[in-house]
């Protein structure tokens, strides 16, 4: 058994709450610009006081509506500026956040709203109006559902025109740092969503610990983010109090607009999923084949790699420093101008990011700071910082966290960012919470110095028919790397051997038929049988083989005619593939694979 423990280094008093930050800085430098709102083909700055004003408004409004400290509000909505008002002004107002993805079907609006008891929902679009009124029969609880694009904000502002200041003033500084603030609903890869109640405390000592101890060489005096992963996700939910704690100047974006809104707004780091990392490196790949320039992409690619590889054992030799300046002409300084052209860091999570796209990036003058964490551990457990990174690893535990490795390799953890438990569950949190150290279902080790490297999930842990144990995410994600691949999942429990279900990427098709001479016409049905495709596939299952014994080795794959996605339930909103449900949907292609 391992242990690494980092101590805080920011105490917090237990009297904090969330809206410390916004209204002292707004006493004390109300001119400061805060946030940059989109508008008519420009970016609006927001000051600090006019954040706190707007905050006060619509939480006023809802004390006029009747919210009571305690009661949950839900907020269902993309990444938007309003949704970062309406956040503090329900925590302005003494009440309990409650976030829903806005890609949530009705019987998902209906669990997360009736669980948590929302007595109030703010509702982005009509249809997401529409979607809560259809179940509103079944919540009792519902008092208001207010449409953000239809005014509601203006309505709620309103409300409240007639509370006075200090009333306004002693409900928000009654709430402390043990008091719920927000209950975010796990994404639910197996079973019911389960609500973790992340409290005042767990945010703002998390948030503090990691901008000062975790990543203060990123969030500088003039940093700024642009937000586009779901702020219904806690990774975005503790950037979005970062950015507020330490004064960083924040964004909203979403990923339809997000080129634009990158080139406009320039962002000085930004966080992301390992999926958009793959993403920006494919397409790179896919226009340099488009335009004729493959040899020099991968000879840019080549040296950024081992350029980066050069950083962790000594310095760049000579030769491979002047070819690193050639390709930053000819290739890294596009990359870097797509992004903004100030982008210097970004923060990975969710999943692995792979070592090949951290030492890229790493090249190409964009350090990808790889970290840890869940819900249940208010995002970050562990990240690597500029000065101590470690690519391949998930980092050191920021500080105010210990992380322990269990007899069985299970990661536990425990500290400042550790919730109080699951919403009315209690069998829930007496599972997960043992002694204060919450129990993972990770699965991982720790280096001596403290470096934390995740290695699969417990419950995931496949055992063939011959007792072999196969974790399946390192071969899922050396093949989710390859740019035809969108993606996969490994099989094999209780078989005599591992196979795999693959999904073709729909974006990197195009090119990819445009290069090998193939018609436009053809569809993913056909192409999942071509021979020149099929032999690209068998050339990413074989690199992914090579990083493990033959006994867990891919042996047999088949190639789907349509990929995993949220709409089909294969998918969570955080991206993340539920095994149970793509087990049973593809049952019958998972069975033709061990025939005979």
């Amino acid at each position: 058994m391992r242990e690494f423990s980092v101590p805080a280094m920011v105490e917090v008093p237990d009297s904090a709450n969330l809206t410390d930050a916004p209204f002292t800085r707004a006493a004390e430098e109300p001119g400061t610009i805060v946030l940059r709102r989109p508008g008519a083909g420009a970016w609006s700055a927001v000051t600090a006081a006019e954040f706190a004003a707007e905050v006060t408004g619509v939480a006023k409004g809802m004390m006029a509506a009747g919210v009571e400290p305690g009661d949950r509000v839900a907020l269902l909505s993309r990444t938007r500026y309003e949704w970062t008002v309406i956040d503090y002004a329900i925590w302005a107002a003494g009440a309990v956040a409650v976030p829903i993805y806005e890609t949530s079907s009705g019987e998902q609006i209906e669990w997360i709203a009736g669980d948590s008891g929302a007595k109030a929902v703010f509702a982005e679009t009509a249809a997401h109006v529409a979607a809560v009124e259809e179940v509103r029969g079944a919540l009792p609880d519902l008092v208001h559902v207010w449409g953000i694009d239809a005014g509601g904000l203006d309505e709620v502002v309103r409300l409240g025109r007639d509370v006075p200041d200090d009333a306004a003033a002693e409900r928000r500084a009654a709430r402390g740092a043990a008091d719920v603030a927000t209950l975010i609903y796990t994404s639910g890869t197996t079973g019911r969503p389960k609500g973790c109640e992340i409290s005042h405390g767990n945010l703002v000592r998390t948030a503090r610990n990691a901008i000062q101890g975790a990543i203060s060489e990123v969030t500088v005096e003039g940093s700024s983010t642009l937000l586009f992963l779901p702020l219904a996700h806690v990774f975005a939910r503790l950037i979005e109090v970062a950015c507020v704690e330490g004064g960083i100047v924040l964004g909203h974006s979403d990923v339809p607009n997000l080129l634009p809104d990158l080139a406009t707004f320039r962002p000085t780091f930004l966080l992301a999923v390992p999926r958009v990392f793959e993403k920006v490196y494919n397409g790179a790949e896919q226009k340099a084949a488009a335009e004729g320039k493959s040899k020099i992409f991968k000879a840019a690619s080549d040296t950024a790699i081992a350029y980066s590889r050069t950083l962790e054992s000594g310095r760049p030799g000579l030769g491979l420093k002047i070819r690193h300046r050639v390709f930053d002409v000819l290739v890294y300084r596009k990359l870097r101008a797509a992004v903004g052209g100030r982008v210097r860091y970004a923060v990975s999570g969710g999943a692995a990011l792979g070592e090949r796209l951290g030492h890229f990036f790493r090249g190409v003058g964009i350090t990808i700071l790889e970290g840890y964490g869940l819900t249940e551990t208010t995002a970050p457990v562990s990240v690597n910082r500029p000065t101590a990174i470690r690519i391949g690893t998930v980092g050191r535990p920021i500080p105010g966290v210990d992380v322990q490795i269990a007899e069985d390799g299970e990661v536990l953890v425990r500290g400042i960012n550790v919730l109080r438990g699951y919403w009315n569950n209690d069998a829930a949190t007496k599972e997960s919470l043992e002694d204060g150290w919450f129990h993972t279902g990770d699965l991982g080790s720790l280096d001596p110095d403290g470096f934390l490297r995740i290695t699969g999930r417990k419950k995931e842990i496949l055992v063939t028919a011959a007792g072999k144990n196969v974790a399946p995410a390192p071969l899922e994600d050396r093949l989710r790397a390859h740019p035809l691949v969108s993606q996969c999942l490994v099989v094999g429990d209780g078989r005599k051997f591992i196979s795999a279900l693959v999904t073709l990427d729909q974006e990197a098709l195009g090119p990819w038929k445009d290069r090998h001479g193939k018609p436009a016409t053809m569809t993913v049905e056909d192409l999942r049988r071509d021979p020149d495709l099929t032999a690209e596939i068998d050339a990413a299952v074989a690199a992914a083989n090579r990083s493990v014994s033959n006994a867990e080795a891919i042996k047999k794959y088949t190639v789907l005619g349509v990929d995993f996605t949220e709409e089909a339930g294969h998918m969570t909103p955080s991206l993340k593939v539920r095994r149970n449900v793509v087990m049973k949907d593809f049952a019958d292609e998972i069975d033709a694979l061990y025939a005979g």
